[in-house]
């Protein structure tokens, strides 16, 4: 089970992670979770750069580890960086510590302030854990000259391309129907959703890019 449009009781018991940005512009924010992947990965960069458009990608460590080359086109090309976790774990069936280990593990490879948490599965403790972490040796901007807050990044609006069970189009009208100004998309650059991926993204791009929405960056 899952929401396409993340509940207000959700945004309401756990406040302090980002679910949406401003809804003053018309500006809406893509991202891509669990790559990067070979072949699925570049056609969300190709699809991208086609229409002129940054995103953001939040990485898993692993497959930074077997795919450098396509992790390091995504940085050459412009794109943010989110930490996803080494191998993707669920916070609610992990205990604190071997989390926050798992994250660290990969931030050593991303270097970012952003997180989002697979599944959307975190626990209020991992949070506190991670941001008391991130504050003393989180590893920031290379020239250590500024230090960034954590973000602990979620979503306000879910395609589905991940359910096998939901039909290209549906995941499309998912998206479609539910992103407003300031909303935070989520698409999955892996090989179970590349069938609704492939079909939804360019529509997608075109469908928003023609009501004057911009995109931005986290």
């Amino acid at each position: 089970m899952y929401l396409v449009k993340s509940p207000l009781l959700l945004k309401w018991f756990y406040p302090s992670l980002t679910w949406n940005k401003s809804r003053s512009e018309k500006i809406v924010y893509l991202t891509f979770d669990d790559g990067p992947i070979p072949n699925v990965t570049d056609f969300v960069l190709n699809t991208l750069k086609s229409f002129g458009i940054k995103a953001t990608f939040f990485c898993i460590g692993d497959n930074i580890s077997k795919h450098p080359s396509v992790f390091e086109r995504i940085k050459n090309e412009g794109h943010a960086i989110g930490n996803h976790t080494f191998n993707h774990l669920k916070g609610w069936k992990t205990d604190d510590e071997t989390y926050i280990q798992n994250i660290l593990k990969c931030q050593q490879l991303t270097q970012t302030n952003l997180f989002r948490p697979p599944y959307g599965r975190v626990k209020k403790s991992q949070i506190s854990k991670l941001k008391s972490v991130f504050s003393s040796h989180f590893l920031v901007l290379k020239a250590q000259t500024e230090k960034r807050q954590l973000q602990i990044v979620m979503w306000d609006v879910l395609s589905g391309d991940f359910d096998l069970k939901l039909s290209p189009e549906k995941c499309y009208q998912n998206v479609i129907k539910n992103t407003q100004n300031g909303s935070i998309i989520v698409f999955h650059d892996s090989l179970k959703a590349f069938d609704r991926l492939h079909h939804t993204l360019p529509k997608v791009l075109k469908y928003l890019s023609e009501k004057g929405y911009q995109f931005g960056t986290l």
